[in-house]
């Protein structure tokens, strides 16, 4: 049996070598489409992407927008999904919502209602049809713990026949509402010094990643480490935070793992990060890994003991990475250049 396929296997990262050079692995990725700085930056305009316009779109990424002159915000976003929703669309489904409504509360936004789309879906078939059901039970379950309103108890689906290539794909769309402008968190690094930490739990986990497909050439692989208990746990810590006024910047650890995840917020301020990895797991599924349940804060030194007695009290794992510096990226004493050459000629 090939251990990729078996979906009971938990230690896939046993079966793929580990690289020995980062540096290799990590411009190797910069040219993968889905990762490439262009495509968290470009507004698909003519403008040249600088580190300026860059600074000045840094907001976009949080999907918040201003309704009118009152002030009043609102938050919108929209993923798709398709590792697996034919064989767990269930969970696939609820990853795909907690990872937007992770998302969501990084800005400090609130997430109040979803929808969900399949599409290439045949309905004339009987796998259609476990596919929408599995589906819809994801929908309902992660909006039972995050408190959504569903705004279609019945998940939709187009009919979609004759193109086998094309895999089936759930999108959801999240609307969520601002209640204090004054704490909405930006995704940008702001300030050289201040420490990043890393929420949640470190896993040797390389599951459905853009590493293990772009740069191991392996696309079919179990899901990311997911624990929807742990989302839970998660955006009620963010949600203290906020409160509390704890952190400079959050970000969700999403495609391309935690590296890249640190290079979106380095980028629109043209700063970089100095950071240590975690000796207990493998340095590649610590870096570019995408298990769930992850956010990337940065902290105001003179906030740190705050934050800190903040996440201990509540009993949440968190990590100490580094901090941000003026431009440079080094990971274990390790430079990997600075974040301005990363832009460079896009």
């Amino acid at each position: 049996m090939n251990p990729l396929h078996d979906k009971e296997k938990v230690n896939l990262i046993n079966y793929i070598p580990e690289p020995e050079n980062l540096e290799d692995v990590v411009y190797t990725l910069m040219v993968n489409p889905n990762l490439s700085t262009i495509n968290y930056f470009n507004d698909f305009s003519d403008q040249h992407i600088s580190p300026e316009s860059l600074e000045e779109t840094a907001m976009d990424e949080s999907g918040l927008f201003e309704l009118d002159s009152t002030g009043q915000f609102l938050a919108m976003t929209t993923h798709a999904f398709h590792h697996h929703l034919e064989d767990d669309p269930k969970t696939a489904t609820e990853i795909l919502i907690s990872r937007a409504a992770r998302k969501m509360l990084c800005f400090g936004a609130q997430p109040s209602a979803v929808s969900a789309f399949l599409y290439h879906i045949d309905f004339g078939d009987h796998n259609g049809h476990s596919i929408a059901s599995g589906a819809k039970q994801g929908l309902e379950n992660a909006a039972r713990h995050f408190n959504l309103k569903v705004t279609d108890r019945k998940i939709r689906f187009d009919h979609f026949i004759g193109h086998a290539p094309v895999p089936p794909t759930i999108i959801i769309s999240m609307m969520g509402s601002v209640d204090d402008r004054e704490k909405i968190t930006n995704h940008a690094f702001m300030r050289k010094g201040n420490n990043i930490f890393m929420i949640g739990k470190a896993v040797n986990d390389i599951g459905a990643s853009e590493y293990l497909e772009f740069y191991h050439g392996i696309t079919d692989s179990p899901l990311p480490h997911f624990d929807i208990n742990e989302e839970v746990r998660i955006q009620h810590v963010l949600r203290l935070l906020h409160e509390r006024q704890l952190i400079s910047s959050a970000n969700p650890v999403g495609k391309g793992g935690l590296f890249f995840t640190l290079l979106r917020a380095a980028f629109p301020n043209d700063l970089g990060f100095d950071i240590t990895t975690d000796a207990e797991i493998r340095r590649d599924a610590f870096l570019f890994g995408e298990a769930m349940g992850r956010i990337i804060v940065d902290v105001d030194p003179e906030k740190e003991d705050d934050f800190v007695d903040a996440l201990t009290d509540l009993n949440v794992p968190f990590f100490t990475l580094g901090h941000v510096t003026k431009g440079e990226i080094r990971i274990d004493d390790l430079s990997f250049g600075y974040t301005d050459k990363m832009t460079s000629g896009l």
